[in-house]
């Protein structure tokens, strides 16, 4: 899952990737990301409180596939796996040979109290390194079943939190990293496509240990649910090589 970022040109609050100008009050795992606060009022507060039908959620099989390789340079993800959303979950489309998985990840890989948690709209393209996939991509992957099972969110909710106390969660494996540097992609109704990015898992730590969400830094924390602390590195360049303007302040 993506994580919460901060929102560099300005654009007001809009869940995990609308936050006001640089400086980070980060909201919250991405995916995921923030602890789990109770069920109720979460329906209430929800631009999309409930889970639209399925089809919504849905690509075409060649659309997906392109759009889950855009999260990457083409040096990357045209040799990378390719997942696509089938009916019990991510399946794969394309079998790569360099370790990396490239997916397209829709609403609920937000964290649970995200306005956007069920916006079919969301489209977010990312592209796992061998690392990231081998102890990341299992979180996406468990959620998304669970959502095509018919899993509500509060339900998810407490799941997540009961495999957090049997310690059943992978940590983040060394090296954990991915690429979200589509430019199609859509994170957030605040943010849009937000810029394309760089984004590294560790073990909870200390945003201090990075230099993380300090005036001038380039590098933005968030915290997770699991455990986690994702860093992210926007960069210069969306994955087709075109320049993207960013405003640093």
């Amino acid at each position: 899952m993506w994580a919460n970022k901060k929102s560099m040109t300005g654009a007001g609050p809009g869940g995990r990737h609308g936050v006001p100008a640089i400086g980070l009050g980060i909201c919250g795992v991405a995916l995921w990301f923030a602890a789990i606060g109770p069920a109720a009022g979460l329906e209430a507060k929800a631009s999309y409180p409930n889970m639209a039908p399925l089809e919504q959620y849905r690509m075409s099989r060649s659309e997906e596939i392109a759009l889950a390789r855009s999260a990457a340079p083409a040096s990357i993800a045209n040799d990378a796996d390719v997942l696509v959303l089938g009916d019990g979950g991510f399946e794969t489309a394309v079998k790569g040979k360099n370790g990396f998985v490239c997916v397209v990840e829709r609403s609920w890989a937000k964290r649970f109290d995200d306005v956007d948690f069920w916006n079919p709209k969301i489209r977010g393209p990312i592209c796992f390194n061998p690392a990231g996939a081998r102890s990341m991509l299992a979180r996406d992957l468990q959620r998304t079943r669970w959502v095509l099972a018919g899993v509500s969110r509060s339900a998810m909710m407490a799941r997540t939190k009961a495999a957090l106390t049997a310690k059943t969660v992978v940590a983040p494996e060394s090296g954990a990293m991915c690429y979200m540097m589509s430019k199609g992609g859509y994170l957030s109704v605040a943010d849009g496509h937000w810029h394309p990015h760089l984004m590294f898992y560790v073990a909870d730590t200390n945003d201090a240990a990075w230099g993380a969400n300090l005036e001038g830094s380039p590098v933005f924390a968030s915290h997770d649910v699991e455990d986690v602390t994702t860093f992210m590195v926007p960069v210069t360049e969306w994955s087709d090589g075109t320049s993207a303007v960013m405003k640093m302040h």
